[in-house]
């Protein structure tokens, strides 16, 4: 009989006790806004700011309720404005598309590579047609930091970093979401720090540091920040910008400061369970293992197999077979959006544009979230399913 996987490819490992600890402190103490602070109390919230802008090197954090709102905070922040146009990747998740669209802006996608990264010649292509970049380190892959930034500062572009799925990662030893002007990261249950939802912004901009606690819901409380610009960064645009409320709470940041202290920790037992997978996919036939440059520090929280010019039939003939021995792979394929798995022409409300070259891509992409509930025996069987089922499938359409 073939073996099975029974492990599951959505339950998270449990908050640490530090963070379960830290939680129940809120609660008894009732004070979950983050301004609503006892004397002499810093705040859940502004720590967290604090800490988090100390670990990535920022000079300013701002701590928010989701990802995608610090993305939109961070477009209007630079000046995005409605109906400006505003560079992204072909291949992303729909909140980044969504921040843009959100703001009154046009999306223009740029193509994607087989690295899974913005192709960078598409890019200067396109340098012309916008004055920002959202740029999507989309599943863990960072593209060549130095010669994006090249490009962007020689034709004046202004780099906003989608680093859902870079917390921890790094380009030649700089912290992922540090070249553009903005980082965003999230830290949804999926990603690599959980509070269920919630977002993080750092800028070393205090004019765009002061817009985004501003736009946030600061209430003129911007003192009680610990890791804000001084109060003269806010004299002008106080006046000027307007609420868009989308603090994060005590409680949540309360979860999450432990969580952060383990995040080195953390990366290297994802690393471990994707190594484990990617070496037992190489050599599959049919399948494109994803090389990961020698620059790139990276974060395995999921695996990315490609399965280029392959019949659309074919391919969902492999997923199913991997589903039914219980390995769930997403694909970026169908015509239609499947759960996360949209694409840029699923966006209706960005204009339709034709990227045959991405289309090749995204039609071969598939992916796979790696928990880490999965211990190293786990990611080996997977692999071996995978491959086992891969090949078949392969075979039998040679």
């Amino acid at each position: 009989m073939s073996e099975k996987f029974t492990g599951s490819f959505t339950q998270q490992e449990a908050l640490p006790e530090a963070a379960i600890e830290a939680a129940l402190n809120v609660m008894r103490h009732g004070r979950l806004h983050r301004y609503n602070v006892a004397e002499g109390e810093l705040g859940e919230t502004a720590l967290l700011e604090q800490e988090f802008a100390a670990q990535v090197g920022a000079k300013y954090c701002l701590a928010v309720a989701s990802g995608g709102y610090a993305m939109a905070t961070a477009l209007r922040a630079v000046g995005v404005k409605h109906g400006d146009r505003v560079l992204t990747n072909a291949f992303t998740l729909a909140p980044v598309p969504g921040s843009i669209a959100s703001v009154g802006a046009e999306p223009v996608f740029v193509d994607v590579t087989e690295n899974l990264t913005i192709d960078l010649e598409d890019l200067a292509a396109k340098a012309d047609q916008a004055k920002v970049l959202m740029l999507s380190h989309m599943r863990g892959h960072l593209c060549d930091m130095d010669r994006l930034m090249q490009i962007c500062d020689n034709a004046g572009i202004i780099v906003i970093e989608d680093c859902a799925h870079t917390m921890g990662a790094a380009w030649n030893g700089v912290p992922s979401g540090r070249q553009g002007s903005v980082g965003c990261y999230s830290c949804q249950t999926y990603k690599h720090v959980n509070s269920g939802e919630g977002g993080l912004f750092v800028t070393d901009d205090a004019e765009i540091a002061a817009r985004a606690i501003m736009l946030s819901g600061s209430y003129m409380l911007f003192e009680r920040h610990l890791a804000a610009p001084p109060a003269e960064a806010f004299e002008q645009v106080k006046f000027e910008t307007p609420n868009i409320s989308g603090r994060m709470d005590n409680l949540r940041a309360a979860i999450l400061r432990p969580q952060l202290r383990d995040l080195e920790t953390q990366v290297a037992r994802w690393n471990a369970r994707y190594q484990v997978i990617e070496a037992g996919l190489r050599d599959t036939p049919g399948l494109t293992v994803v090389e990961r440059p020698e620059a790139e520090t990276y974060v395995g929280s999921s695996i990315q197999l490609l399965l280029l010019d392959w019949a659309a039939d074919a391919l969902q003939e492999v997923i199913a077979r991997c589903a039914a021995r219980g390995v769930e792979l997403k694909w970026f394929g169908p015509p239609e959006p499947v759960a996360f798995t949209s694409r840029y022409d699923s966006w209706r409300y960005a204009k339709a544009q034709s990227l045959p070259k991405s289309d090749r891509i995204l039609a071969g992409i598939v992916d796979m979230r790696v928990p880490l509930t999965f211990s190293l025996e786990d990611c080996a069987q997977i692999a071996r399913i995978i491959q086992a089922e891969v090949s078949a499938v392969f075979q039998a359409a040679s």
